[in-house]
């Protein structure tokens, strides 16, 4: 529980940084990214170079933001992964995502995210939400959903909105539904987390899950038991 609170609070650290960065939204087609640190695939990813390490590419997208345009998706990728680097450091970071690559929705295996389809489990700040637009307009599908960053109880971060309620992140994506359309955008009852218990075998030794049982310790007169 303590290295997952401990990743919560970096995820939602690291969506309120790009929130203030200069990153701009940009479809596949019109990504961009700083060549010093990373390759612009055909499909609109980055592929980080090889003299470059990894924390040294997601921290480059933070700190040199306008050098970079990519989607909603992407976003949260980075986030993800910004939450991470700063949960383990940046040596054992380097380790466990050797080979980067953003793009949409993939991500490193080490990377392992839990979907939640309960609609009675309520999502935690931290978590990945998504907002649909179901009547979107076809001439900007790039606004048929918004993925985020659950920032607080009714606080969402999501690239290319910034951070609002739900409401206005409702509110924004109805501005881009079809002529006409009658269905309002909406929250979906589905959430994504990281698996913070396998991420959590990686963590400084004072937040790894302990594998000792409790002991009982126990005062009889001037004796003292421990019982496992």
């Amino acid at each position: 529980m303590q290295f997952e609170s401990t990743l919560r609070s970096a995820i939602i650290k690291a969506a309120r940084a790009m929130n203030r960065g200069k990153a701009d939204f940009a479809t596949f087609r019109t990504s961009f990214c700083n060549p010093e640190f990373w390759i612009l695939t055909n499909e609109g990813g980055f592929r980080l170079r090889d003299s470059v390490t990894p924390a040294e590419g997601i921290q480059d997208i933070f700190a040199n933001g306008n050098q970079y345009g990519f989607e909603c998706a992407t976003a949260i990728i980075i986030v993800l992964y910004k939450g991470v680097l700063d949960a383990l450091g940046e040596e054992t970071f380097n380790k466990l995502f050797p080979k980067l690559h953003l793009y949409s929705w993939q991500h490193d295996s080490d990377l392992a995210l839990i979907q939640k389809h309960d609609p009675s489990a309520n999502a935690q700040p931290g978590d990945v939400l998504y907002f649909k637009n179901p009547e979107v307009d076809p001439e900007t599908m790039e606004w048929r959903g918004e993925n985020v960053i659950k920032i607080s109880d009714d606080l969402y971060f999501g690239h290319g909105i910034g951070i609002k309620s739900a409401e206005g992140i409702i509110a924004s994506l109805n501005k881009h539904r079809a002529p006409e359309a009658t269905e309002t955008a909406y929250l979906e009852d589905q959430f994504l987390y990281p698996d913070f218990n396998a991420l959590s075998k990686y963590a400084p030794a004072d937040e790894r899950p302990s594998s000792r049982k409790a002991a009982i310790i126990a005062t009889i007169g001037e004796r003292r038991y421990v019982l496992h």
